[in-house]
């Protein structure tokens, strides 16, 4: 989706600031799955006001200048609502981690642990964000969302299983890349 319809969408919950749409997508519920950086958001935003699909209010602040504080029209509910229809494209996966491990019999075997113990411990602190963001909703009896909830469910089974995949393979792959390393001087020969 575009960070047009992005930002939309983060209004239907409620009004924000530019910076508030941001954090969203920084380390609120769309970071694991939408990137929109401050760059993108905030010219998004010009545009759809605009468009009249989103107003603007100044909101004082003491000693400090004003804020913007953004909210959506009802043409910017129906634009939103029209996005919801759209057949959504596969999953676009990118991962820097993955193109180096890809490489992996190039790598130390020091590189390598490194890598995937520092993947193993990201994922597990991701899934464990999730899990206190689930329980500080419900805390605050604000977990009555149940697409936010499931999608939660899913982002803690994703990095789950991701980081339980990294841990049963990694002694596998680095034996393997051992191997590959005691043979390349071989073949150089």
């Amino acid at each position: 989706m575009d960070v047009r319809t992005l930002c939309l969408a983060v209004l239907t919950k409620g009004d924000a600031t530019g910076y508030e749409i941001n954090k969203m997508f920084e380390e609120g519920p769309f970071a694991h799955f939408q990137n929109a950086s401050f760059g993108s958001i905030y010219p998004a935003l010009s545009r759809l006001l605009a468009e009249g699909l989103v107003e603007a209010r100044i909101h004082d602040q003491d000693g400090r200048p004003g804020k913007k504080v953004y909210s959506i029209t009802a043409a910017g509910n129906a634009v939103v609502d029209a996005a919801l229809t759209i057949t959504p494209e596969p999953d676009m996966f990118r991962s820097d981690f993955l193109f180096l491990v890809y490489f992996a019999s190039r790598l130390s075997e020091e590189r390598l642990t490194d890598l995937i113990d520092r993947r193993i411990e990201l994922y597990r602190r991701k899934q464990d964000h999730i899990v206190e963001q689930m329980a500080a909703r419900e805390a605050n009896q604000c977990s009555g969302d149940p697409g936010r909830e499931f999608v939660a469910g899913f982002g803690i089974a994703i990095y789950k299983a991701a980081a339980d995949y990294l841990e049963s393979n990694r002694a596998s792959l680095l034996a393997t890349t051992r191997g590959a390393h005691a043979r390349a001087p071989e073949a150089a020969e």
